[in-house]
């Protein structure tokens, strides 16, 4: 009897463990969407993420400003250069990236909001447990603010609140994730993009995408 009371205290303790700020897995394959509070923007992207490498593929369609728009966007954060591809007409526009890669992770100074349940913890499979964290992080466009959910298990991104004082509020949500690269040459260059020249004028950043 007291093997089984001790059992139980045990096994308290390790649940009432205080989650960790962690990383994301290196490599990732979903689907995500974006919108602002605004209503000005409005997209849904897949996206094949490599921190390894810090590339990142997204394809995105959606609107801003009651205009539609399309991308094929390859960011190659170490060489500094973004792709805007367009497969149907073979051809690339090749720009200067200026922006830092951000691995998907809770940063350091993050402070935790809260740990719940997405849906139900009445039964088995049927919610997620999750962790929200808050905080402020430096970008070259300024400092924003930040609600960033994961799950407390495999540390998959689940949404993002990001705050600027240029765009106001962002809410980005995370689905379909699958751990691992899905298509992996999706991260290179298309052949037909070997020629392209790179353009010195309009350098992107990330959030000029949009």
């Amino acid at each position: 009897m007291r093997a089984l009371v001790l059992l139980v205290c045990l096994s308290a303790g390790c649940l009432a463990q205080r989650p960790k700020k962690c990383t994301s897995p290196p490599l990732l394959t979903g689907e995500l969407s974006v919108s602002t509070a605004s209503e000005k923007l409005m997209a849904y992207a897949r996206y094949s993420y490599d921190a390894l490498e810090e590339r990142v593929h997204i394809t995105d369609f959606g609107s801003y400003n009651n205009k539609s728009f399309h991308h094929d966007l390859l960011l190659l954060y170490k060489e500094r250069v973004m792709y805007l591809i367009n497969k149907r007409n073979r051809t690339c526009c090749k720009r200067p990236l200026n922006a830092d890669f951000h691995p998907l992770m809770v940063p350091e100074g993050a402070s935790l909001q809260a740990q719940v349940v997405l849906g139900s913890s009445s039964g088995p499979r049927q919610g997620l447990l999750v962790n929200t964290w808050t905080g402020e992080m430096r970008l070259k466009e300024g400092t924003a603010k930040y609600m960033s959910t994961v799950t407390e298990f495999g540390c998959i991104p689940v949404s993002t609140l990001l705050h600027t004082d240029s765009r106001g509020w962002m809410a980005i949500s995370f689905f379909n994730n699958v751990i691992g690269l899905v298509d992996p040459q999706g991260l290179n260059p298309p052949p037909f993009c070997k020629g392209a020249q790179l353009e010195e004028e309009n350098p992107a950043t990330f959030f000029s995408l949009f």
